[in-house]
């Protein structure tokens, strides 16, 4: 848990200086323009693996870790309307360090802020694959209105 918080203060140091895990769009629909925030939270997962050696053989100790990726989107309609939604995705980053992974958080979590690039690229990628289902909501929100 301690390392999900390293994480997410590293990343968000990131975020905060020049909106790395933040994506805002415009998306024109028939019914106004919708303004979009995409942005991201990012989670890290430790598996500790292998076995400490004795009397001289070596150590197969490691940790495997993983970034997964939250992408949260906040839609809203000029008619102040809000849509909301959440898609997450494991193993955007992932690595391997030798020895225990509670002696490797701090380096794993750094390891993570330093690629955020990876991050930032499935943001973005995750945004233009809901433009599709953000305009559906969009038709089926505005046609209830109608109806309604």
């Amino acid at each position: 848990m301690n390392t999900l918080m390293i994480a997410g203060l590293l990343l968000g140091g990131v975020a905060a200086s020049d909106g790395a895990l933040e994506h805002r769009v415009r998306i024109d629909h028939h019914s106004g323009p919708v303004a979009v925030r995409y942005s991201a939270d990012v989670g890290v997962t430790h598996k500790q693996i292998g076995a400490v050696a004795t009397g001289g053989r070596p150590s197969t100790l490691r940790c495997q870790w993983s970034a997964n990726v939250t992408v949260h989107r906040e839609a809203r309609a000029d008619s102040g309307a809000t849509l909301m939604r959440s898609a997450s995705r494991d193993g955007v980053i992932e690595g391997s360090r030798p020895g225990w992974c509670s002696a490797n958080r701090t380096a794993i979590a750094q390891e993570v802020a330093k690629r955020q690039e990876s991050v930032r690229d499935h943001l973005q990628a995750v945004a233009q694959e809901d433009h599709g289902l953000l305009r559906a909501e969009m038709d089926r929100l505005h046609a209830e209105t109608r109806a309604g």
